[in-house]
């Protein structure tokens, strides 16, 4: 068991029932927890100690505020941020389903009217994002899919989203 998982389970046990690792990224950690209080599945995102002492606690502080501003039916909402186990740490819903990679990399081509939908969702959510218009969509990592909608987490960065799905698939 990580260290860190450890680490997190001590000082958020009054809170959150930390449960295991889910993934890993550039940026952070990312934890299945269940919600002690309120008894519902919670994703922990916990940022590398290293990305925080080069760019600062504060950046991230803001980047939270900015986020809890946001609505927006594909944007996650944020529940609780702070700082546990000298990690700054974020906690947001848990949505069961398979990221946008991971779609991709199953499908390889989509049918261009599936295509179409997600790129004018992600299009939206650009928009709720920076407040303009934007060629940039969301990190296919960070979106998901679940049984009813498509859903990104707050903090993403921006992507490129990769032309390939606009090819049209025979009928």
């Amino acid at each position: 068991m990580s260290e860190l998982l450890e680490k997190l389970r001590a000082s958020l046990s009054d809170r959150y029932d930390v449960e295991r690792e889910l993934g890993q990224g550039g940026m952070a950690t990312v934890f299945l927890a269940r919600d002690v209080r309120h008894e519902r599945k919670v994703a922990i995102k916990v940022l590398h100690e290293d990305l925080v002492a080069a760019l600062g606690a504060d950046r991230f502080r803001r980047e939270i505020q900015i986020a809890t501003s946001l609505t927006h039916p594909h944007i996650l909402t944020l529940y609780d941020s702070g700082e546990a186990a000298g990690s700054l740490f974020y906690v947001m819903p848990f949505i069961e389903g398979e990221s946008l990679r991971h779609r991709m990399d199953r499908e390889k081509q989509m049918p261009i009217d599936q295509a179409l939908k997600i790129t004018t969702e992600l299009r939206a959510l650009s928009i709720t994002r920076t407040g303009r218009e934007s060629f940039t969509a969301t990190s296919s990592r960070r979106t998901f899919f679940s049984r009813t909608a498509m859903r990104s987490s707050p903090t993403s960065e921006s992507r490129v989203l990769s032309a390939r799905w606009a090819t049209p698939v025979a009928r």
